[in-house]
């Protein structure tokens, strides 16, 4: 499952009026009428269903929950991206 955010290049904090704009920004770059790119069709499908996720603020506090419980429920992964960039901060 591809994080919603990420396909609209937001953060988790947006506000609605950034997610509005994120969509309206990301549909009219891969809408498949103006972009001929192969893969437009299914990123332009990818947008608008984030966007209807995160529209919606009982869809987006379900998805919400879902995301902190995935990130409980694989502790290592989430040990090991933290401590990477820690590490990666105190070399700098």
């Amino acid at each position: 499952m591809q994080d919603s955010y990420e396909i609209l290049g937001i953060s988790p904090i947006a506000t609605a009026d950034s997610i509005k704009a994120a969509y309206r920004k990301k549909a009219a770059q891969y809408h498949p009428d103006k972009n001929p790119s192969p893969d437009a069709p299914v990123r332009f499908r990818e947008i608008q269903e984030a966007y209807e996720v995160l529209a919606d603020p009982a869809r987006r506090k379900a998805y919400d929950e879902y995301r902190q419980r995935n990130l409980i429920e694989d502790p290592l992964a989430v040990a090991w991206d933290i401590s990477g960039k820690y590490i990666q901060d105190a070399l700098q």
